[in-house]
Parts: C-alpha cells; sequence; structure tokens
C-alpha cells in the first residue's frame, strides 16, 4: 500500500460511549473549525471538524455516541456505513480515534473490540484520568497500548490535557497501513462468518466481512431485511448456523458479550488498579442531596426556575430581543424613506423583514435556554434530573428520557423535537416528538401578553396572587396537562407498549468545557435560524402575499377621496397644532383604508368564510382571519390583527392603541363588543393548543422521515385546539356573561 503525500488530509473518525467526553475532546482538537449537518434521510447529526498539525491537515468526524457497533435502525446504521466507507457524500475514515472513560474501561473497551474488527488504524484516547484518580482508579496507560497493540494516549479533554501529545499521535497513522482484524470469537462461530461472507461476495463483491459478522448476529432481522436480498436459500442458511452454533454452546447473541467482555478482562488483567476501600467522593456527596426525592426536587425546581427567569427576563433575552426588533425596525424604516408606496415595498416590509424579524427576535431566548442546558448537561446534572422526572413520567407511558426534549420545547418546539433523539427506544422517542408542540413556546408570549394586559382584571386573587400572572401561568400548566394526556392516549391506543425500564448511566460531576457549551449555543443558534427562519420567512411572504391581493386601491379610497382632498388643502395655512390633528386624521383613514383592503383580500375572504365555523368560539372574522394567517408561524398574528383592526400591522403586544382597539371592536352591524373576558380566554386557549408553526411540523417529518406524524400532529392538536377554545368560551360565557 502506498504512502499518501503529507498534504494529504488525514480523515479520523471519533468513536465512543455516551458520557466519556467524547464531543468536549472533538471541539478542542478541531475549535472554531467545525461544520455540523445530518446525513440524508435519518436523524444522524454529522459534525466534521479540522486541525492542522505539523503541516498535516486533520478532518474529524464525530460520530453519535453509541455503546456498540450493532445497528439495528437507519440510524444506527450511520455510524457502521461511515466506518466502512459505504457512507455516500461523505469519505472513509483512515483512521479511528475511540474516546473511553479512563474510570470504567471494563465496559468502554466493549466498543474498542468491534473497532479492531475493522482493520482500521486507530487510537484509543484515555479520557477523564483525573476523574479516574479521584476514584482511586489507576490505569497503566504505557502497559495497556502494549497489551491492546494501538496508541493509548491519556488525556483530560475538558481542560485540554493531552491534546498535543493526541495530534501527534494522530498525525503519526498518516500513510500507515491497516491493521489486521482480530476476533475475539471462537474458532467455530468465524468459520461460520468466513462461509457466510463468501455467499454475501458471490452477491455483492464489495461486502466487508463486519457486515457478515453482524447479519450472523443480528436476531432482530433489520440488516437482512435492510441490506440483504439473499432470498429464503440465505435466510434459512443464516437460522441453520445459528441453529448448530447454539448446539455447541455458542448460541446467538448471547455469544457476542460473552467473547468481547472476555477479551475485555484479558486486555484490563494487570493494567487497572484500585484501592481496596472504595473512596466516598464528592461526587457521591452531591448525589445524596440531589438525587433525594425531596431535596433533590427542590433544587430541581430551584434550577429550572432560574434558567426560565433568565430566559424571559427583561435583563437577559428582553435587552438582546429589543435590540433585535430596534435593528429591524431601522432596516424597514429607511426602506419605507426609500422606495415609494407599493407591492414591493409592502413585499419587503410586511413580508421579508416582518417574516425574519419575527424568528430572530427569539434567538437570545433559545441561546439562553441552550446554554444553561449545555452547562447543566457538561457537568452531570441533567441526567440526575432525567432520573427524578422518571417516577412522574413513566406514569404517562414515558421516561425520564423525555424530559429534556419537553424542557427544550418551551423556547421552542424545534429544538426539543431535535433534542429526542437521545431516546433509543422508537415509540417514546415518537411520543415525545408527538407531543412537544404543547409546551408553550415563546411565540406564544405575544398572544398572552396582549389579551392579558386587555382583559384578565390587573388585580390580586386572594389579595396576593395577581390574576394576569395566575392566567398566563395557567396557559403554560395547559400546555404540561395536554401534554401529559395526549402522551397518555398515544401509548395505550396507537403507539401501545410497555414503557421501558430507564436505564441510564449518571455521569460524574466534572467542570464544564465552556469552549464546548460556546459551540453547543452556536450550533443550537444556527440550526434554529437556519432550519425555522428560512421556512417562516418563506411562509409569511405567502401570507403577505394572500393579504395584499387582490388589492383595488381605487375602490378603498372613493369614500374618503373628499375628505382626504379637504384635509389636504387645510394643511397648507394651517398652524402647527391644526397641522398635528390633520395628520392623525390621515393616518385614522389610511388605517381604515388598509383595514378595508385587507377586508378584501384573500385572507379577509377565508375569514368570511370560517365565521360560522368560529362563531361557537365567540370569534368574528377577523378573529378567524388572523388565526389563518398564524398558521405558518403564531408571531403572524400580531400584526395582522392590527391591520385588521385598522391599525396598519405596526402594533406589537406592548401597544395601547390595539389594546384599546380591540376592547372596543363591534360585530358587524351591532354595539355587540367582540372582545370580552370569555373570548379572549378563548384565543389563549387555542393558541395554547394549536399546531400554528409550519416549521415546527417541517422539523416532525424530517425527524420521522414521514409526513404521516406532521399530519397527524397538526390534525389531534388543531382538534384539540378547536374543542378546547369552544369548551372555555362556553362555560366562561355562562358563569361571566350570564
Amino acid at each position: 500500500m502506498s504512502v499518501d503525500a503529507p498534504a494529504r488530509t488525514l480523515n479520523v473518525a471519533l468513536v465512543g460511549n455516551p458520557n466519556t467526553g467524547k464531543s468536549t475532546l472533538f471541539h478542542a482538537l478541531s475549535g472554531v473549525r467545525q461544520k455540523t449537518g445530518n446525513y440524508p434521510g435519518v436523524t444522524v447529526e454529522k459534525k466534521h471538524g479540522t486541525f492542522t498539525h505539523q503541516s498535516q491537515k486533520v478532518t474529524l468526524i464525530d460520530l453519535p455516541g453509541t455503546y456498540s457497533l450493532a445497528p439495528r435502525s437507519p440510524d444506527e446504521m450511520v455510524t457502521v456505513d461511515v466506518l466502512l466507507g459505504r457512507q455516500a457524500n461523505e469519505a472513509k475514515p483512515n483512521a479511528v480515534l475511540v474516546i473511553v472513560d479512563a474510570s470504567n474501561l471494563e465496559r468502554n473497551l466493549y466498543i474498542v473490540s468491534q473497532v479492531k474488527e475493522l482493520g482500521l488504524p486507530m487510537i484509543v484516547a484515555l479520557n477523564m484520568v483525573d476523574i479516574a484518580e479521584e476514584k482511586g482508579i489507576t490505569v497503566d496507560a504505557a502497559k495497556l497500548q502494549e497489551r491492546l497493540g494501538i496508541p493509548v494516549v491519556p488525556t483530560q479533554a475538558n481542560r485540554r490535557g493531552g491534546m498535543d501529545r493526541l495530534r501527534e499521535t494522530i498525525v503519526s497513522l498518516h500513510g500507515q497501513e491497516s491493521i489486521t482484524p482480530l476476533s475475539p470469537f471462537p474458532e467455530e462461530f468465524c468459520d461460520k462468518v468466513t462461509q457466510l461472507h463468501t455467499k454475501l461476495q458471490s452477491q455483492t463483491p464489495d461486502a466487508p466481512r463486519y457486515l457478515a459478522e453482524r447479519l450472523l448476529l443480528d436476531t432482530s432481522g433489520y440488516l437482512e431485511k435492510e441490506l440483504v436480498n439473499g432470498g429464503l436459500d440465505l435466510h434459512n442458511w443464516i437460522v441453520e448456523t445459528r441453529n448448530q452454533l447454539a448446539e455447541i454452546g455458542q448460541p446467538v447473541p448471547a455469544i457476542e458479550a460473552i467473547s468481547r467482555y472476555k477479551w475485555v478482562q484479558e486486555s484490563l488483567d494487570g493494567i487497572v488498579t484500585r484501592e481496596t476501600t472504595r473512596k466516598v467522593t464528592w461526587s457521591d456527596r452531591i448525589d445524596r442531596i440531589l438525587t433525594d426525592k425531596v431535596a433533590g426536587t427542590i433544587f430541581f425546581i430551584l434550577v429550572m426556575s432560574s434558567m426560565f427567569m433568565a430566559v424571559f427576563s427583561d435583563y437577559s433575552a428582553g435587552i438582546l430581543m429589543g435590540w433585535i426588533e430596534g435593528g429591524f425596525e431601522l432596516l424597514a424604516n429607511g426602506i419605507n424613506a426609500i422606495l415609494p408606496d407599493g407591492a414591493l415595498k409592502s413585499l419587503l416590509i410586511d413580508g421579508v423583514i416582518a417574516g425574519v424579524g419575527g424568528v430572530l427576535v427569539f434567538l437570545p431566548q433559545i441561546c439562553i435556554l441552550f446554554f444553561f442546558i449545555a452547562i447543566l448537561e457538561d457537568c452531570g446534572y441533567l441526567a440526575r434530573a432525567a432520573y427524578l422526572m422518571d417516577k412522574l413520567f413513566s406514569k404517562v407511558g414515558l421516561s425520564g428520557k423525555s424530559f429534556i426534549p419537553l424542557l427544550s420545547s418551551f423556547a421552542c418546539a424545534i429544538p426539543g423535537i431535535m433534542a429526542a433523539r437521545v431516546i433509543e427506544n422508537r415509540r417514546d422517542r415518537l411520543i415525545t416528538i408527538l407531543v412537544a408542540p404543547l409546551m408553550s413556546c415563546s411565540a406564544r408570549m405575544p398572544v398572552y401578553v396582549l389579551l392579558t394586559g386587555a382583559f384578565i382584571p390587573d388585580e390580586a386573587l386572594l389579595g396576593f396572587i395577581p390574576l394576569q400572572v395566575l392566567v398566563m401561568l395557567s396557559m403554560y400548566l395547559l400546555g404540561i396537562l395536554a401534554a401529559v394526556g395526549v402522551a397518555f392516549i398515544l401509548r395505550k391506543t396507537i403507539l401501545p407498549g410497555e414503557t421501558p425500564p430507564f436505564v441510564m448511566e449518571l455521569p460524574t460531576y466534572k467542570f464544564p468545557s465552556f469552549a464546548g457549551v460556546f459551540w453547543v449555543v452556536v450550533e443550537k443558534g444556527w440550526a434554529f435560524v437556519k432550519r425555522a427562519g428560512t421556512l417562516i420567512f418563506a411562509m409569511t411572504v405567502i401570507i403577505w402575499a394572500l393579504s395584499y391581493f387582490p388589492r383595488n386601491e381605487n375602490a378603498a379610497e372613493a369614500p374618503f377621496a373628499d375628505e382626504i382632498a379637504q384635509l389636504e388643502q387645510q394643511s397648507k395655512g394651517a398652524s402647527d397644532e391644526q397641522k398635528e390633528q390633520i395628520n392623525e386624521r390621515l393616518a385614522e383613514i389610511q388605517n381604515e383604508i388598509d383595514g378595508e383592503l385587507l377586508r378584501g383580500s384573500f385572507l379577509g375572504q377565508a375569514g368570511h368564510w370560517i365565521e360560522p365555523v368560529v362563531k361557537p368560539l365567540g370569534w368574528d372574522w377577523k378573529i378567524g382571519s388572523a388565526a389563518i394567517a398564524s398558521f405558518p408561524a403564531r408571531e403572524v398574528i400580531i400584526s395582522t390583527m392590527g391591520v385588521l383592526y385598522n391599525l396598519g400591522g405596526e402594533e406589537d403586544e406592548e401597544s395601547e392603541p390595539l389594546k384599546e382597539t380591540i376592547k372596543n371592536a363591534k360585530w358587524h352591524e351591532s354595539d355587540e363588543n367582540v372582545f370580552n373576558i370569555p373570548v379572549a380566554l378563548s384565543i389563549m386557549v387555542f393558541f395554547a393548543l394549536c399546531a400554528q408553526c409550519a416549521a415546527t411540523l417541517a422539523v416532525i417529518k424530517r425527524e420521522t422521515n414521514s409526513w404521516r406524524w406532521p399530519i397527524f400532529t397538526f390534525t389531534y392538536m388543531t382538534v384539540l385546539a378547536y374543542v378546547g377554545a369552544l369548551v372555555t368560551y362556553q362555560v366562561s360565557a355562562l358563569f361571566l356573561l350570564g
């Protein structure tokens, strides 16, 4: 095998168990030179990073954390395909870097055994050596390297310890030939694998031996179904071979665990020493408090409360959101000053700027939320929180692992749905994805704030509980209770099955890697902007078009033509005070014209069509139109209501004119007010439960790889929202309106 030129890139795949510090080590090696994406057709995220050492460029491929290279799904197959060079648009790795936890080598070397069978040059990064020492565990790295026959480099990734030596070792693999695969299995089993490999090669000449081994071990049938087209003869041969192996005391798949752990035990004999009396570490002492039913729950509540206060605080996210809003406002004002009135100006201001700004304004909350989550996860606390939540979640058919995705969904359902990837059980993962949109996200806040401020009395219940705060909290609680109910029903109906036992490793507490936390925030923030922003931008432009066309300005202006001409004539010789009054009246007229144009648009016409459907909710056609407009993105409703109620669409949730106008809005040809407390509650309940986010539905499609589930989510949430709003209005009207 020829030696590559030094200038050629060295591709190195990173493999390791969860909680071994693999991601931290990846960030430590690659720094800012990294990019993320997804493999096509699956939910597995791929991360590429690069570094240059001794003039040698190295590309790192950070593969998902896994305990084994035994694929049972397309997502799990990605790691094996990358390592075997079978993944489309991914270069085959020249080497593999396996990251192991020095304090738990007995379990971590299992995957080292599997990687060795691939025959690729490899390195073992012996990470968390400091934590192992705290536990009284000593590892002879030099002797382990000799025993394994591959380089072993002690590292402390969160403090950048051992990175220089690791880079040198990685670069030294350049041009190294593949190693001879060594199997820990008995000779009889290896002979059967060889026979199966020969059969596969007769169909697919480049079929790797490792896939033949996995095919024989995979009793789930996934590999045989997805990767092999050998027909009934091959299937029968595999079944018969498994029976033969069982007869000689090598049952499949138990033989793999027996053989590999035997190899692990032999490899570590005399390598790892432990103090006779196990040390009680500071991690153990902390766990006595944080996993306690009472003390742990109190601490959990304090942590979650602090996190949400930071997310929604005017002194953190609020300031940044104000800057973003101000920036887009300046941009809109600039375009308003440059361009004449017309479709292009309206498209740029009401469509493009409103669409992008409506999404990016929530970016600070997303970043702050993930900043806290990344710190809590990196230091080891989130695993404890999931442990505490497991008892509660198990009552509705979920496990504690659903806690983190649902927590993330309070900022935005999109990253929450993506976070469900950590749930191994497909049924649990799917149920979590389907209920995540019920968590009240940031985009619902404008609706809650506007209607609560306008219609809920500024009074205190029992003298100390503000009614407005109580209503706001009730909306969040409603989403949580609805998610619990839906999860329970799904588990009992279309997604039946027993709740799997909750098994989660509690990692050792450690100081978080702030570089790693930074990159998590950057990655999640960019994913939010890229995946949500582009779609909401497109949908907002569509809504703009529906609300702009057809446009007959002459007909809308005709009733006011004489008054406009008269006011313009009066302004020529008017005093400053009179001019101000005239301009105010002209602005009122323009708002009425804008409202009339919207009423005659496609969106306004749709509102009239659905008025019989929404009237039982206490809504008129204007509220119906605003609800339709908000289906692509909830935040669209504020500007839509502003235009509908003759305010030009410029108001936000804090706008007093919008609050006063909707308070005084009348039913068509009636003096009866449209809005009251029951109507306000009805709208808030509808928004709390409805799937008004096209980006969320698109992400559900992407994560489930099917349109079936986003359609199901949209349908059940819309029905749930309608029924909830109907009951809320009818019951509250009975008590409040008599």
